[in-house]
């Protein structure tokens, strides 16, 4: 079973940027996909950004494209997720998941999922 704690969350105005820390512990990270979601509320949480076993391949929602950066650092069990030119619409819970396989599949390729991290973008 694997273990994951987001942190970096927080307040920040429009414009601003954030970066997202998820630190995995008891399975082997590096041989997995590793992905971020983020849940509006009274809304489905949602993909926003994955990234291969080996950092090689990204994907992204259209929605953060060119604005968020997802990066991962085998050696500390650790995936990141850079957000610059935050809007109000990214408030969120952001989360991350481990995949099912090396790459990433679609956003049903998932199987863990940490508590989240709460990121809030004032106007």
């Amino acid at each position: 079973q694997v273990q994951l704690v987001e942190s970096g969350g927080g307040l920040v105005q429009a414009g601003g940027s954030l970066r997202l820390s998820c630190a995995a512990s008891g399975r082997t990270f590096s041989m997995y996909a590793m992905g971020w979601f983020r849940q509006a509320p009274g809304k489905e949480r949602e993909f926003v950004a994955a990234i291969s076993w080996g950092g090689m391949r990204t994907y992204y929602a259209g929605s953060v494209k060119g604005r968020f950066t997802i990066s991962r650092d085998n050696a500390k069990n650790t995936v990141y997720l850079q957000m610059n030119s935050l809007k109000p619409e990214d408030t969120a819970v952001y989360y991350c998941a481990v995949g099912e396989a090396k790459d990433y599949s679609g956003p049903g390729g998932f199987g863990s999922w940490g508590q989240g991290t709460q990121v809030t973008v004032s106007s």
